[in-house]
């Protein structure tokens, strides 16, 4: 038999574990003396050391590996089990990626600081518009709470706009408006996914909404070429144009979308519109 810093040694983890498991029942000892208290372990025991390591490696508890090693869960459940450990997994990396996305934008837009120019920006006026919408409401503004609202939505646009023939005339325009009695924060906000339509559609039957978009007096505009997750980016420009010529913003930025490529977001084009006053 193997003392418990060889057995420990041998299996790769920590005295300290060893004991923590003998504690919980999970794994005891095959020998203690009673006099020293040392505790002694058989080589076959590395076996169950192993699994143990293994199923805690995929995220499930110690009860859980308890209950799984001890035939208390069923195929059927142990199935169930690691499947849901898998899509937990699969959401962690989608998240993880799309922050890492991010934190390269941010960084590329650090990086080119010292060389944005507020040139770009044309103050125009936006005429009204006649569109067809859906809505729905997301958690905040930000953009890992925009996408997944906003996608579906225009998904659902073009759908029923193929079903009940009406005549686009002109790009889709997301704009957002602060959504009232929400949690009390503040912070959720309505997306509008609309697309402009002919001038004399009629209000229709409620497969989709039917409105006038009121157009901006006033609006600071910019081109942004690239995925929206680099819109800040082009916002940043924005704001600091805003700022240099003594306007303030007037709610959310509309975006118009120009060039739409589904399969690669760097060829996206938008032109972003935010409402401007003098304070």
């Amino acid at each position: 038999m193997f003392s418990i810093g060889d057995f420990a040694a041998l299996g790769r983890v920590s005295v300290r574990m060893l004991r923590h498991y003998d504690a919980i029942g999970l794994l005891r000892p095959a020998a203690t003396d009673p006099v020293s208290g040392y505790r002694y372990y058989r080589a076959d025991q590395l076996r169950r050391l192993n699994r143990i390591i293994a199923l805690k490696d995929l995220g499930l508890t110690l009860a859980q590996v308890a209950d799984i090693l001890d035939d208390k869960v069923t195929v059927e459940e142990l199935h169930g089990m690691l499947r849901l450990r898998r899509a937990q997994l699969e959401e962690q990396l989608s998240a993880d990626a799309a922050r890492l996305a991010g934190i390269e934008a941010r960084l590329r837009m650090i990086e080119q600081e010292g060389h944005m120019s507020t040139e770009d920006v044309v103050l125009k006026r936006i005429p009204q518009a006649r569109v067809a919408e859906l809505s729905a409401v997301a958690a905040s503004y930000e953009g890992p709470d925009i996408g997944p609202v906003i996608g579906p939505l225009y998904q659902e646009v073009w759908r029923r706009l193929n079903q009940t023939g009406a005549t686009v005339t002109g790009p889709p325009i997301a704009y957002y408006v602060p959504e009232p009695g929400g949690d009390g924060d503040g912070q959720e906000v309505r997306v509008h996914a609309a697309v402009e339509v002919a001038a004399d559609t009629p209000t229709g039957d409620g497969t989709l909404d039917i409105l006038n978009l009121p157009g901006l007096r006033s609006a600071a505009t910019i081109v942004h070429r690239g995925p929206m997750d680099e819109a800040f980016r082009s916002m940043q420009i924005l704001a600091r144009w805003i700022d240099d010529n003594g306007y303030t913003p007037v709610g959310y930025a509309r975006e118009v979308c120009l060039e739409f490529d589904p399969e690669n977001p760097v060829n996206w084009v938008h032109e972003f519109q935010i409402e401007v006053a003098r304070p």
